[in-house]
């Protein structure tokens, strides 16, 4: 049974279980639900919940298991000498997945029988051709080892979803009429029902948490398999970003992590002031009229899609600079500081326009979250509205203030776009704002990217440069949470 269909049968069935189940246990009390111990409906969802929840559950890890399971059963196909030098098993396991999917499709669009793509022999016949026709592209010819392993991948992988499906399907007829023989009039079913929310509740809490675990896992052991390749060292305390996928790279994470830093600070340096100032005079002294249009229009930059701004940068704000900074007869000083039109100046400008709507959306909820009390005491013993903004207002809400603050600059820590068309891609130490640099995520899609050797230290190092700015971006979190503690104790 197909995944959606099966999908489908679950929920008609849990459907089905809520209106019997309902049914069952208003008929038990002879029609009068006050003989009920629960309400109707709490007998109903019982019944639905306990076939739709294992059984779905039974689903979501088989769907985990039975890739792996095959995987490790089919991986013991591929002989060694066919894994080419340097490379990994792994990466020849993706072509046979790629040819599985790739005979699925043609059998699916009646390119092939199913007897045909279970006995077809590479070398009989032009099968990357066959597959190209249903939109499989293969890089090369595909061979005879590689295609035993995709039919024994789709063999697996079809005996697995029957069962899967006979398995799944029979948990939930199974709960279902469990649920259905015990419901009568003096069955507990709220508490069941409230019991079965609660850790339904705790499941979607660990999901976030138990995601972020799996994230850091993951960059921890590619990040492990870096610094077996490649000397910490040279990593933490070289001077030089020099990749080379041809070998002996320089991989230092200074430089980068100065241009991150340094492109940030004038982001925040444009974003804070501005929209600081601009909740400020939203929250204490714009007419509701005028706040009920302004409001909304700025957080519309919140909406603007980063290439945008890239675009921006590169076509308006960079040209700009360079007419102003630049030598030319255009140019408004006439020097030489600015020789083109990506810069750490161009993108922190064009970020902290982009940033002004978190920091001025955010800090205006938290002002006009102040209570109205402590403005009137501060009205109440002489002080003017500017110092009761100054002076009560401020200080009550700078705990979330600094939370704002925070978001704007994980915001930019993280952004990759604006500084790949903004910033340029020259990883230096400069502290000239008018030169090109560029940022530890500009460097992670660039070594990401293109026919890349996940072998290779000059493809691992963008595991331990996200490590670097995940524990990066850690540390500012506990920094602002210790600021929101010290201050919030004085305001409570």
């Amino acid at each position: 049974m197909p995944l959606t269909w099966l999908i489908l049968f679950l929920f008609a069935l849990a459907a089905l279980g809520f209106i019997a189940g309902r049914v069952r246990a208003v008929n038990s009390a002879g029609g009068d639900v006050r003989e009920l111990h629960s309400l109707p409906n709490y007998y109903g969802w019982n019944v639905a919940l306990t076939a739709l929840v294992p059984a779905l559950a039974v689903l979501v890890v088989w769907l985990f298991v039975q890739p792996l399971m095959i995987e490790r059963s089919v991986s013991g196909m591929i002989p060694e000498e066919l894994i080419p030098e340097g490379s990994q098993r792994s990466l020849v396991m993706s072509d046979v997945r790629r040819v599985a999917h790739g005979l699925d499709m043609a059998v699916r669009q009646g390119a092939l029988s199913e007897d045909d793509a279970s006995d077809i022999r590479a070398g009989f016949t032009d099968l990357r051709g066959r597959l190209a026709d249903v939109g499989v592209a293969l890089g090369s010819d595909v061979r005879p080892e590689v295609l035993s392993a995709a039919q024994r991948y789709r063999q697996l992988n079809a005996t697995g979803t029957l069962w899967q499906s006979i398995i799944v399907a029979a948990l939930a007829l199974g709960g279902l009429t469990l649920a259905y023989t015990r419901t009568h009039k003096g069955f507990r079913a709220r508490n069941v029902v409230e019991r079965a929310i609660l850790a339904l509740l705790i499941l979607a809490a660990s999901i976030a948490v138990l995601t972020t675990l799996g994230i850091v896992l993951s960059m921890l052991f590619e990040t492990r398999n870096f610094f077996g390749l490649h000397s910490w060292s040279d990593f933490f305390f070289g001077t030089t970003w020099a990749p080379n996928f041809r070998g002996d790279s320089e991989l230092s994470i200074l430089p980068l992590l100065w241009g991150t830093l340094y492109i940030s600070f004038i982001a925040l340096a444009v974003a804070v002031p501005v929209g600081l100032f601009a909740a400020i005079y939203l929250s204490e002294y714009a007419s509701a009229a005028l706040r009920s249009f302004a409001k909304p229009l700025l957080e519309i930059l919140a909406g603007i899609p980063t290439i945008v701004y890239g675009m921006f940068a590169l076509l308006t704000v960079g040209p700009m600079l360079v007419n102003f900074f630049g030598r030319g007869p255009d140019g408004v000083l006439g020097v030489d500081w600015m020789s083109g039109a990506t810069s750490v100046l161009t993108a922190g400008v064009v970020m902290g326009i982009m940033l002004i709507p978190f920091v001025s959306s955010l800090s205006d909820d938290i002002i006009n979250s102040v209570p109205q009390s402590l403005r009137d005491g501060s009205y109440g013993l002489g002080a003017t509205q500017s110092e009761t903004v100054r002076q009560v207002v401020l200080p009550a809400a700078l705990p979330g203030i600094v939370g704002a603050v925070l978001l704007a600059a994980s915001r930019a820590i993280g952004e990759t776009m604006i500084v790949v068309m903004g910033a340029g891609a020259i990883a230096k130490f400069s502290l000239n704002p008018l030169e090109s640099m560029t940022t530890i995520t500009t460097r992670i899609v660039s070594q990401l990217t293109g026919d890349t050797d996940f072998a290779s230290p000059e493809t691992l190092v963008a595991f331990a440069l996200g490590l670097t700015l995940f524990v990066l971006t850690l540390g500012l979190n506990i920094l602002a949470l210790y600021i929101v503690r010290k201050y919030r104790e004085q305001y409570e």
